[in-house]
């Protein structure tokens, strides 16, 4: 029976930490800014982790606030970052992606947002329930922990792309640069000839 409490335990603490996890990729316009809420209870660990994937020089606004307004972190023109903390009261906590400093370039951001559950207040714990929330919260952190390491997976894969694409862009100016000053080079020797051929016309004639 013990061993079936304990199943039942583990599989109870894999799914909560499945469903903790909130992927979003979004577009945020210029001078727009796109907000998100997520309604907490007091303590609940929560983790915001955000990657810029196209969009001008890749960087946003980040915002986070608490159910009063007070601003628990803010960042300027951020490529990437991670950010975790603990809700001081509950409420809904707000978190904003700014792009209004860009004048026309439109940014797309990638972004999970994971929330935890609230620690349990119980009082009179036996030993076995002891021992049962402190392998939920070892299994909890294992999960938090492989999470993170999912998500910067698919973040490198981003850099990834994004230096490639710098890379081939890049590349394609030099070709082109090259080809423009072999056509300008090309121009001045013919221009050069042109200009021979009619001044040593012009001296046979005289």
């Amino acid at each position: 029976m013990k061993s079936s409490n304990r199943h039942i335990v583990f599989l109870l603490s894999i799914c909560s930490v499945i469903t903790a996890s909130y992927s979003y990729t979004i577009t945020v316009d210029a001078h727009a800014e796109e907000c998100f809420f997520e309604n907490v209870d007091a303590d609940t660990k929560m983790g915001l982790t955000f990657e810029i994937a196209e969009g001008g020089f890749l960087d946003i606004d980040v915002k986070i606030t608490g159910p009063d307004g007070a601003v628990i972190y803010t960042g300027q023109r951020e490529s990437s970052g991670m950010y975790t903390f603990s809700a001081a009261t509950s409420g809904r906590y707000t978190y904003c992606f700014s792009n209004q400093m860009s004048t026309m370039t439109p940014k797309v951001v990638m972004f999970n947002f994971e929330v935890g559950d609230a620690p349990a207040k119980k009082a009179g714990e036996k030993d076995d329930d002891a021992n049962h929330n402190k392998l939920e919260d070892m299994i909890k952190e294992l999960g938090t922990t492989l999470k993170t390491v999912k998500h910067e997976q698919e973040y490198m894969q981003v850099r990834d792309r994004i230096h490639r694409d710098i890379n081939e862009s890049t590349n394609s100016r030099v070709v082109m640069w090259s080809i423009f000053e072999a056509c300008v080079l090309l121009i001045m020797t013919f221009g050069q000839v042109y200009y021979l051929k009619r001044f040593f016309e012009v001296q046979r004639v005289v």
